[in-house]
């Protein structure tokens, strides 16, 4: 059985390493997430691609399924942290959807390189912050965030203007990396997460601490069971979540 290796000694706190582990508690979060995405813009979409080893993908199409978007086709969804917009582009080419989808990030070079995904007219790009969005209140059918709620400066608060946005009975979405349960897929997963990963997202994205700021922000994540809990918190009813390929990553579903 393989041990999982000691975590790192903490950077010193001004280090760009340092400033990376502060992120990750949630020091200056905002700030360092906004620069650190629109920094990584550009090798974004393959870095996620290569570093999951496409397994991504599969999760993905699970959350959407769990979207139910099939129950309002027509209607208007927001892909919240939207990134380079794949998850909202995969939504719009879903067969039967004939909606619009809002795809909100803050940093905008990363919408940016999600341009020509789908066509416009269903799919917009809006520079918005989570805890701040332009929508008005109960105006739209669904939302779902992949692997973008942790970098949120106030989880809590950016849960509940989620559910502000949200018709009554709308579903939220949140798949969200996680920490296995077993001890052995988890040895594994912390080798390959503080070691393996940070190396080639260094030398891929030319960002010295993107990815190490990565398997930081997973670690100072809540437990599904927290999240689940604060999810109710914020409003959320029937809140369900389930694991996926091991806990490595969960999918959280909550309803306005």
């Amino acid at each position: 059985m393989p041990v999982a290796p000691p975590p790192p000694q903490s950077p010193p706190p001004h280090s760009s390493a340092g400033r990376a582990a502060q992120a990750a508690r949630g020091e200056g979060k905002r700030e360092y997430v906004q620069q650190m995405f629109s920094d990584i813009a550009p090798r974004y979409d393959l870095l996620n691609h290569v570093l999951s080893m496409n397994i991504d993908k599969g999760w993905r199409k699970k959350a959407l399924r769990a979207l139910e978007w099939t129950q309002r086709p027509t209607g208007t969804f927001l892909d919240l942290c939207a990134g380079t917009l794949d998850v909202g582009a995969a939504l719009v080419k879903q067969r039967g959807f004939s909606g619009f989808v809002a795809g909100a990030d803050f940093a905008v070079p990363m919408l940016r390189h999600g341009h020509g995904k789908a066509s416009p007219h269903l799919l917009a790009p809006v520079g918005a912050d989570a805890l701040a969005l332009p929508f008005a209140s109960v105006s739209l059918d669904g939302a779902i965030v992949a692997f973008g709620i942790r970098n949120v400066a106030d989880l809590d608060a950016g849960l509940r203007e989620v559910h502000r946005v949200l018709k009554p009975g709308a579903r939220f979405v949140i798949l969200e990396f996680s920490t296995p349960p077993l001890a052995i897929v988890r040895a594994f997963y912390h080798l390959y997460f503080h070691h393996v990963l940070p190396l080639i997202g260094k030398l891929v994205s030319g960002h010295g601490t993107a990815y190490t700021y990565l398997p930081m922000s997973v670690s100072h994540f809540p437990t599904e069971e927290t999240l689940a809990t604060r999810l109710r918190a914020a409003g959320f009813t029937a809140v369900t979540w389930q694991r996926l390929t091991f806990g490595i990553a969960a999918i959280h579903v909550g309803t306005a």
